[in-house]
């Protein structure tokens, strides 16, 4: 299936016993639905407050509903923050963390002089002005195969941290700056740290030649801040054969 949701009312996408999570409720709906107890597995456990366009799960069932069907089925029952974009068959051991993916995520950071109400959910507000173009100067050293321990969570229990980011890049439309990243998948937090670290530089904080500088230091103190979840959208997988 493919998911997508407003984060803003969960915490995050994995089971947690403090509250309601997307994996919960799809469980739970899931289960009603096909009268057996199911558990979806995700391609990504996005943090608490994220959001997706297009996050990937999958579950088993004995269910003889064909499985194009089952996302119209099940989008009857879920709340309107999760809708399920389509469904598929795919062969039993198919794990949607274990292929050979691309991911992409945004960060969206409204920079005006003022909140705009409509984009509360899904920007973070920011009112100091911002370098789109430094930010996107900054960028670009992030991308090629890279140790990014200094922009992962302390928390993380990753066995590596070395990642391959395809591309990264920032650009401005009006007062809206969209930091865009693909890579072969992300430790814990990285995107936001990246986008904190990005928000530094585009606010004359930080000098963009100085990426290289704290990747090389492998350490989290020398990047930037985590930015809050509530700017950064799943925007989805490309599998690849």
């Amino acid at each position: 299936m493919i998911v997508a949701y407003d984060g803003t009312n969960y915490r995050g996408w994995q089971v947690q016993p403090n509250g309601i999570t997307v994996e919960e409720v799809l469980n739970e709906k899931l289960s009603e639905l096909f009268g057996e107890k199911i558990t979806v597995t995700g391609a990504s456990r996005t943090d608490s407050g994220v959001h997706s366009l297009g996050n990937v799960a999958v579950f088993d069932t004995e269910t003889r509903m064909p499985a194009d069907k089952i996302a119209f089925a099940l989008n009857q029952r879920l709340p309107e923050d999760i809708v399920i974009q389509g469904s598929c068959e795919v062969p039993a051991d198919w794990h949607p963390r274990y292929q050979n993916s691309r991911k992409t995520y945004e960060y969206r950071i409204l920079n005006r002089t003022f909140r705009m109400p409509t984009r509360r959910l899904d920007t973070y507000f920011y009112h100091y002005p911002l370098d789109a173009e430094r930010m996107n100067r900054a960028a670009q050293y992030l991308v090629g195969e890279h140790d990014f321990k200094s922009f992962c969570s302390i928390h993380s229990q990753a066995e590596t941290t070395v990642r391959t980011v395809y591309a990264c890049g920032v650009r401005k439309e009006g007062d809206l700056i969209t930091i865009r990243i693909t890579g072969s998948g992300f430790l814990y937090n990285m995107v936001r740290i990246i986008a904190g670290t990005l928000i530094r530089v585009g606010s004359g904080n930080l000098e963009p030649e100085l990426l290289p500088d704290i990747l090389e230091k492998r350490n989290r103190d020398a990047a930037g801040p985590t930015a809050p979840a509530h700017g950064l959208t799943m925007i989805g997988i490309l599998y690849e054969a």
